[in-house]
């Protein structure tokens, strides 16, 4: 069955996880089952548990799988709950793509793309708050916070401000207009990061991303490789940072005249000093790849 989201990183994927010969590898955002697919085949004696919060991709990756019967165990759920529900299973491997699939991106009746006609950006979609909330009844002082704490705005308060100012907005299309008639036309669409920071704001993207660390760090599973992919600085810098957290040995404070810790601290250590990224090859074959990066860390 072919997919309309194409796996990033596959290649890399797949070598992180070529060494693990038994239990459990848990993929947090199964998507079209992509990842999935290619490690259930590389990896013939492992199993999988498919996480993902999308009724529309868990209904289409039950039946692209379907044929590996029992190695997939499907839950429909957010990822920072994951380890709540399965912490019992022997896992081995933690695989988390945290970006927006192909198909969300482009289905126009998701919401998030630029010409939607609709103005949704949910992951989930049972759940209340969506973008035409945030856009249509946040306060200035809110959407200047999430344009400059999500988004990186550069000219955020001009952003929130133009946002009141020509509210309501019935449609993403409205929106992403307004912003490419103010803003400055430069290498990628004035309203990308604006649409990042709703996005993350309606889907609390970074603070289930914090909670997912703060499981792991709770259910330490033992000899398991964890594997992050992001999409832009913000969830990189997360992940950058946990990591490097659970490889110091040393956590005594920075005046401390020496060690009383035990200097034992340690949990595991990372196994990619710089990020990988994309290929010229697969940027070429897959443009949204080109900001991905795959950071790994091995649980002792």
């Amino acid at each position: 069955m072919e997919s309309p989201h194409i796996p990033v990183l596959l290649n890399e994927v797949l070598n992180t996880f070529k060494d693990v010969q038994d239990g459990y590898i848990i993929d947090c955002t199964l998507g079209y089952g992509g990842h999935t697919e290619a490690l259930l085949k590389q990896n013939t004696n492992i199993k999988i548990i498919g996480n993902d919060q999308d009724d529309e991709a868990l209904k289409f990756s039950k039946n692209r799988l379907s044929a590996y019967g029992d190695r997939v165990v499907f839950n429909q759920g957010n990822f920072k709950d994951i380890f709540n529900t399965f912490h019992t299973f022997e896992i081995r491997g933690l695989l988390a793509d945290i970006g927006v699939s192909s198909l969300q991106l482009d289905k126009l009746s998701r919401g998030f793309g630029f010409e939607s006609e609709v103005l949704d950006m949910r992951m989930n979609t049972n759940q209340e708050l969506d973008a035409n909330y945030v856009v249509n009844h946040y306060s200035q002082i809110d959407l200047e916070r999430i344009f400059k704490e999500y988004g990186e705005v550069v000219e955020y308060k001009k952003a929130a401000s133009l946002v009141i100012k020509n509210r309501p907005f019935s449609s993403a299309k409205e929106l992403s207009d307004m912003f490419a008639k103010n803003f400055y036309k430069g290498k990628i669409h004035p309203a990308t990061l604006p649409f990042q920071a709703i996005r993350i704001e309606v889907n609390k993207e970074l603070d289930v991303l914090n909670e997912l660390f703060e499981s792991i760090e709770k259910y330490r599973p033992s000899d398991c490789i964890i594997a992050i992919i992001s999409f832009h600085s913000l969830e990189d810098r997360i992940v950058k940072n946990y990591f490097k957290k659970w490889s110091k040995n040393c956590i005594c404070p920075p005046e401390a005249y020496r060690c009383t810790c035990g200097n034992n601290n340690a949990i595991g250590k990372i196994l990619t000093k710089q990020p990988i990224t994309a290929s010229s090859n697969e940027i070429k074959q897959n443009p949204r790849s080109r900001s991905t990066k795959l950071r790994i860390f091995k649980l002792d």
